[in-house]
């Protein structure tokens, strides 16, 4: 089944949310699923289970979003990647396909001796550093007729501080790491398509 990989480059988050709303409204049966690689310039993005959530207390902007969860931070060095997935074709759930993007990841860090693990009650993936499990991936979907879009992210190589100004996903206190911080010397555009590959070698076998 078609999935075409679409190498954005850096984009305006605001813009591209418009962009995947535009696409999953106007599909049809015969439209091929998508998955967008970028990155964004700094933002934070609230999404629909908001109800007491920390909001930052600094510059950057918070965008309101349609997609679950909470509150994370999206920033230069962090990949990524939208799945533009028609669900009810591929005959997947949404855990089903939380568990690919999730097991893509993993995989991916497995490829760079990174032990990585999911957690049953907060989606994402998570390390170990030094006993203490943080946080270096998260997740975030939204479904329009059984098609998908939002996506995931992984953080690569980036400015973690503004993660300190939010509960990241609704934790408070949760620690957030990045690829760079666990030996891995590769570059955002590097990972994110080497993941855009795994997920996308992943939806082929479903």
């Amino acid at each position: 089944m078609q999935l075409l990989g679409r190498d954005l480059g850096r984009t305006d988050y605001q813009t591209t949310l418009a962009a995947m709303q535009v696409f999953t409204a106007n599909r049809n049966a015969e439209t091929p699923d998508e998955c967008w690689l970028t990155e964004h310039t700094s933002v934070y993005t609230l999404g629909l289970n908001r109800q007491g959530t920390r909001l930052p207390d600094n510059d950057i902007p918070v965008a309101l979003v349609d997609r679950g969860g909470k509150i994370t931070y999206h920033g230069i060095g962090q990949v990524i990647i939208y799945v533009l997935i028609d669900l009810k074709r591929r005959q997947l759930n949404v855990p089903q396909l939380v568990q690919i993007m999730e097991y893509s990841m993993i995989e991916l860090l497995a490829r760079y001796n990174v032990n990585a693990e999911t957690k049953n009650d907060s989606p994402g993936v998570y390390v170990r550093v030094d006993g203490e499990q943080q946080k270096i991936a998260s997740l975030g979907l939204r479904l329009k007729n059984q098609c998908s879009y939002h996506g995931l992210s992984l953080n690569v190589d980036m400015d973690l501080g503004p993660f300190k100004a939010i509960d990241p996903c609704g934790y408070a206190g949760l620690q957030m790491t990045q690829t760079k911080d666990l030996g891995i010397e590769k570059t955002p555009h590097e990972l994110g398509q080497e993941l855009m590959q795994l997920l996308k070698e992943k939806l082929a076998n479903v």
